[in-house]
C-alpha cells in the first residue's frame, strides 16, 4: 500500500514536472514574478540564515577548541576543522534543511490556499498554464539565489568563530585565524555550491507539488505544508549522500 502510492506520487511528481518545465507564455511576466519570488523567498531569508550561521559558527568553534586538548593536535586544527565542517556540511545541508521548513512551508501554503480558494482553477479555465506560472519562477528564483545564502553562510559561521575568539579565552585569534587559513582547499566551497543548488531544487519543486494537490480546505494546506517539509527534509539527506559519494570521491 506504502509503496504504491509512494510510485503513484513519484509518477505525478514527474508529470507535474513536465507542466512546470515549459516555455513561459509571456517572459516580461515571468522576468518581474521570479524578481518577486527572490526577494520573497530569498533575500527575505538573510536575517535567519545571519543568525543562525553566527551562533552555529560560535558553537562549533567552542566545540571543537574543548574537544581537541590533546598536544599532538597543531594549534590551528580548531580553525581548520570548524572551517572545514561549515564548507562541507553546514552551509550546505544543515542550511537547506533548516530552509526546507521556512521556504519550503511557505511555498506549499501560499499555493495550497491559491488550490482551495480555487484561484489555481481560475487560471487554468482561462488557458494559462497554472503549474508553469505559479511554480517556475520559484524554482528559478530560489535556484539562483541560494549560491547568495551559502555564500552568506560561510562569512557569518567564520565571524561567530572570530566572535567566540574575541570575546572568551578559549581559543586565540591568531590561532583561529591562521586555523581557518590552513591547508584550504578550494573544491570545498564548489562541492557546497553544487550541492546547494540541488538541495534548493529538492524544496522549491517539492514543495509545490504538495501545495498544488492539496484537496479539501484550510487543514489540508496545514498538512500539506508539513508533508513538504518533512518529504524535502528526507530527500535533501538522500542527495546529500549520493552527491558527497559523487563529488569527494
Amino acid at each position: 500500500m506504502v509503496l504504491n502510492k509512494a510510485l503513484k506520487d513519484f509518477g505525478k511528481y514527474w508529470m507535474f514536472m513536465a507542466r512546470v518545465f515549459t516555455v513561459p507564455d509571456r517572459w516580461n511576466v515571468f522576468g518581474r514574478r521570479t524578481v518577486q519570488e527572490i526577494f520573497k523567498l530569498g533575500i527575505d531569508s538573510i536575517p535567519l540564515v545571519i543568525v543562525i550561521s553566527i551562533f552555529i559558527g560560535a558553537v562549533i568553534t567552542i566545540q571543537m577548541q574543548l574537544n581537541t586538548t590533546s598536544p599532538l593536535l597543531p594549534a590551528y586544527s580548531v580553525g581548520l576543522a570548524a572551517r572545514d565542517i561549515v564548507l562541507l556540511e553546514f552551509s550546505n545541508s544543515i542550511l537547506c534543511l533548516i530552509l526546507a521548513g521556512k521556504v519550503g512551508s511557505n511555498i506549499a501554503s501560499e499555493i495550497g490556499t491559491m488550490r482551495v480558494t480555487e484561484q489555481i482553477d481560475a487560471l487554468d479555465i482561462m488557458g494559462v498554464n497554472s503549474a508553469n506560472y505559479l511554480v517556475l519562477p520559484k524554482v528559478v528564483g530560489f535556484i539562483f539565489f541560494m549560491p547568495v545564502l551559502v555564500a552568506f553562510c560561510i562569512f557569518f559561521s567564520m565571524i561567530g568563530g572570530f566572535i567566540v575568539a574575541i570575546f572568551t579565552d578559549v581559543i586565540s585569534i591568531a590561532k583561529y585565524t591562521y586555523g581557518i587559513q590552513a591547508f584550504f582547499q578550494e573544491w570545498y566551497v564548489w562541492y557546497g555550491l553544487i550541492k546547494s543548488l540541488f538541495f534548493a531544487y529538492v524544496i522549491a519543486t517539492v514543495s509545490s507539488y504538495y501545495g498544488y494537490f492539496v484537496k479539501g480546505g484550510s487543514l489540508e494546506v496545514g498538512k500539506a505544508s508539513t508533508n513538504a517539509v518533512v518529504s524535502s527534509s528526507i530527500l535533501i539527506l538522500l542527495l546529500d549522500v549520493i552527491l558527497t559519494k559523487i563529488l569527494l570521491q
